[in-house]
């Protein structure tokens, strides 16, 4: 039948897990959502066992469909929510606490107090990144702090740490393998961007032992092999992980310095390849390493800004207010009205990401009257979720210092016409969307791919993606700058009521 690659995106809200053939194409399937855990304003948590779970599920589904023998797989693929932190026994696999998510704002007293005591000028310059919750230290930190017994389980050297790529390698492995790629680690606070490898410094800052931390190994390559997984063989290389904005730039074939990608999934995330260059942003956006092809290579870095809310904010629609009853509803409803009706929605519902890092900041609506309806809120929804990622790209292009490529859009959002247009309006830049939206799972499959020499490198991955659509600004300059400054208005009220 053939050589295929498995591949599995651990997302927030659910796992995919899907085969792809030896020409690039994806052949099969299988998503499973797992419940979210809130238990306290700003809290947000995962069952591991529920995670697990469902990526069982989608391997044993996408197998079901026999469009290849178990045998027939070369590689597994790998890609994650990035700064979703967890502790796990190394004797039993069994977690010691629910996953701490990438969303969840518990730690920010202690960032504050980090930030406080100076010490953000040496975590920026050493990691690329700002002081705030949503990195994986003071994750850990919380985690090590608030788990019964955890003094006798470091003792005895039980304890392992890692974010979900980690997780999932050690399951798969039988609990052979504690490792994490370098991308998944450069979003931690606690790897030095230029050594690549954990920083004594910030391991003493964040109070988190360097032996419960996994290795860090490049993005693609033999990280581990199966063992002891039902419906898989032994033995399976796994050869390619990256946290999924990462696997998402390469799955959109963003080789070159300067290609740059949006991609629509819970949060919102621009990312640029910036190539070898370790560029510092003085804009509020964050400095991370994209990937790293093999042993011995040097690493790709990349600048990204991101938003925590944007198809959550859909989601919220469903299941928090019931405005709709599928989040694909919201295109028609929002469809419904001409303009947004001098709505605003910003949905800092877990707080404002780049490039404001506002924790506290909390979601508002403004300019609601007695004429507002359901598609007033649905278009404003719409809105929000693009201007968002135009706070992001007018901070990237400062950074930077002249305007940006045409934006590549992938996730699933991205299917949304609606959306892709008023994206187009508000940026000013065209978008193209490729053939393959979940290039998430496309950059995993890549990745392990060329980690086990199923293709030659990146030409050939980049003769496989393909354009499926390209939208264009609608709007006049004038009209775009009336929009953006609503929208800067709704937002200065948003950032003053979160003080």
């Amino acid at each position: 039948m053939g050589e295929f690659v498995l591949a599995i995106d651990q997302g927030t809200t659910g796992s995919t897990v899907a085969l792809m053939d030896a020409a690039g194409a994806l052949r099969a399937s299988a998503n499973f959502e797992f419940p979210q855990m809130y238990p306290r304003p700003g809290w947000v948590e995962h069952r591991p066992a529920d995670i697990w779970a469902s990526v069982e599920k989608g391997i044993r589904a996408v197998l079901r469909k026999k469009v290849c023998k178990p045998t027939d797989i070369v590689a597994i693929g790998i890609t994650n929510q990035r700064e979703t932190s967890l502790l796990w026994d190394r004797r039993s696999g069994d977690a010691l606490n629910n996953a701490v998510v990438w969303q969840c704002r518990r730690t920010t007293d202690f960032c504050e107090s980090l930030r406080a005591a100076g010490h953000e000028k040496m975590v920026r310059r050493k990691t690329g990144l700002v002081l705030d919750p949503y990195f994986s230290a003071s994750k850990y930190r919380w985690l090590l702090n608030n788990t019964p017994g955890i003094g006798r389980l470091l003792k005895s050297g039980r304890v392992a740490a890692g974010t979900i790529d980690s997780y999932l390698i050690w399951r798969l492995s039988g609990g052979d393998t504690h490792v994490t790629d370098v991308s998944n680690a450069s979003r931690t606070s606690l790897m030095n961007l230029k050594t690549t490898d954990w920083d004594p410094q910030l391991l003493a800052l964040f109070g988190v032992p360097g032996e419960i931390l996994p290795r860090i190994a490049p993005s693609s390559g033999v990280l581990g092999h199966t063992r002891g997984m039902p419906g898989l063989p032994d033995g399976i290389p796994i050869a390619g992980v990256a946290g999924d904005q990462q696997a998402a730039l390469f799955g959109q074939a963003c080789f070159t310095p300067g290609d740059v990608k949006c991609t629509y999934g819970t949060g919102s995330f621009i990312v640029m390849n910036t190539g070898p260059e370790m560029l510092l942003s003085g804009s509020g956006l964050l400095t991370t390493i994209a990937w790293q092809l093999g042993d011995g290579a040097r690493p790709v870095y990349a600048i990204e800004g991101g938003a925590f809310i944007c198809g959550a904010a859909v989601q919220w629609l469903r299941d928090g207010l019931q405005l709709i009853k599928r989040a694909a509803d919201i295109e028609a409803l929002a469809a419904q009205v001409v303009d947004h009706g001098g709505v605003e929605f910003v949905p800092a519902l877990t707080g404002l990401g780049a490039p404001h890092w506002a924790p506290e900041a909390r979601g508002t609506f403004t300019g609601l009257t007695r004429g507002t309806g359901r598609g007033h809120m649905a278009r404003a929804t719409l809105d929000a979720m693009a201007l968002q990622n135009a706070d992001i790209l007018r901070a990237m292009e400062a950074d930077l210092g002249k305007r940006m490529k045409p934006l590549r859009v992938d996730g699933g959002a991205a299917a949304n016409d609606l959306l892709m247009q008023i994206q187009a309006d508000v940026l000013g830049r065209k978008l193209i969307r490729p053939q393959v939206i979940e290039t998430t799972v496309a950059g995993a499959c890549y990745l392990a791919g060329l980690g086990v020499g199923l293709w030659s490198g990146t030409a050939e991955l980049r003769k496989i993606w393909q354009v499926q659509a390209q939208f264009s600004p609608q709007v006049s300059a004038g009209a775009r700058r009336t929009r953006l400054a609503s929208w800067d208005t709704a937002l200065r009220r948003t950032l003053l009521q979160g003080n």
